[in-house]
């Protein structure tokens, strides 16, 4: 069968994948697009099983939120050009789509990876690099859900609040979230070890003040200790002099997750 010129373009369009692999895989497939597709595909299973030890320090996290519901994923990929593509980009955001439809509350990394992973061979396949799902969540949403992705995905946020409707306070929260990275939601979140294990320490620092003194002291380094690692403490990103606690006392923070690319987890 003659291949065409045409033909192999609209397969390229279609896959991404290079110009002679889409003609082979054409001429393999008598010239049906959809057999060629899958031929890209499953050439690419072998293509992705010699891949799949290559570092993938680059990617994307992405977020969806629809009908009570919001999930967040990262995505990794090995390069930054990769991860800029239009096609790795509308990949990513199609996974944090079909994560929604998971029947879980928290963490849904694994069940995610059993269900899309023949969809991620068939873009290894088609981008040329190694790729995983390292991170998905899925959430049952009662309050209010919001995101925001900062550097396009670099740093992904996803917060849950009761309290608030507003969209841009809610956007607000979530960029504070991104660029203070709290620990913690509230005092009342962190469990009773650390806060006297940070006890313990302010106080081991004050040895040879008076007696009388320390429980004030030890009392303030908490206090700023609270200001620094918990999100209703710390100084808000639109005034500095106050903090979301205070802005917005009838609002309470249900969860947040913040994703960095790459991170430790």
């Amino acid at each position: 069968m003659n291949i065409t010129a045409e033909l192999v373009k609209s397969l390229r369009d279609k896959t991404g994948a290079g110009m002679m692999e889409c003609k082979r895989a054409l001429e393999a497939a008598l010239g049906d697009i959809e057999n060629a597709v899958d031929h890209l595909r499953k050439s690419g299973i072998l293509k992705a099983e010699k891949k799949a030890a290559r570092a993938t320090k680059e990617g994307k996290c992405a977020a969806s939120i629809k009908d009570g519901k919001a999930s967040m994923v990262e995505i990794l990929c090995e390069t930054d050009f990769v991860s800029k593509t239009d096609k790795f980009q509308d990949f990513v955001k199609d996974i944090a789509d079909k994560a929604l439809s998971i029947e879980a509350d928290g963490c849904v990394s694994e069940k995610l990876n059993e269900l899309e992973r023949e969809n991620l061979v068939g873009m290894i396949a088609i981008i040329g690099e190694n790729m995983q799902i390292r991170r998905a969540a899925r959430w049952i949403v009662t309050g209010k859900a919001a995101s925001y992705m900062h550097g396009s995905g670099r740093i992904g946020v996803l917060v849950e609040v009761d309290g608030i409707d507003d969209e841009t306070v809610l956007n607000d929260l979530c960029m504070h979230v991104a660029a203070f990275n709290p620990v913690y939601i509230c005092p009342d979140c962190i469990p009773a070890d650390k806060i006297q294990h940070e006890r313990d320490i302010a106080a081991a620092q004050l040895v040879g003040k008076p007696a009388n003194m320390i429980d004030k002291i030890v009392e303030g380094k908490i206090n700023k200790w609270y200001s620094e690692v918990c999100l209703v403490k710390q100084p808000w990103i639109r005034d500095d002099k106050t903090s979301f606690s205070k802005m917005y006392p009838k609002a309470k923070v249900k969860r947040f997750l913040r994703w960095e690319v790459g991170e430790e987890i």
